[in-house]
């Protein structure tokens, strides 16, 4: 059975907004689009950038340094590129954010 492991309280992270967390000796991107939150990798696979620092449109994440998108439904690059990111399962628990470890 999956382990979730608390990663922020709902209130940290705004509609919107995006977090770099630590969690289960990972660095993971965190987002809340819209009132769902996603867990991804925190760096890109292009030349590493920072994706909890980047832009969040809906559910498309965008690398700050070169502008790489991905899909955070499925990790996938959204240009026809093979380079995707590793999504963590995530759910909420009353105010806690909890990702998979």
């Amino acid at each position: 059975m999956p382990e979730f492991i608390k990663a922020a309280k709902v209130s940290e992270i705004p509609s919107g907004d995006t977090r770099v967390i630590e969690c289960a000796g990972k660095t993971l991107a965190l987002c809340n689009a819209e009132g769902t939150f996603f867990a991804v990798d925190n760096t890109c696979p292009h030349r590493g950038g920072p994706l909890g620092e980047g832009f969040l449109d809906g559910n498309r994440l965008t690398c700050p340094w070169h502008g790489w998108q991905f899909d955070l439904t499925t990790g996938q690059n959204v240009l026809p590129l093979s380079a995707g990111l590793t999504c963590y399962p995530t759910k909420v628990e009353g105010d806690d954010v909890m990702v998979e470890g």
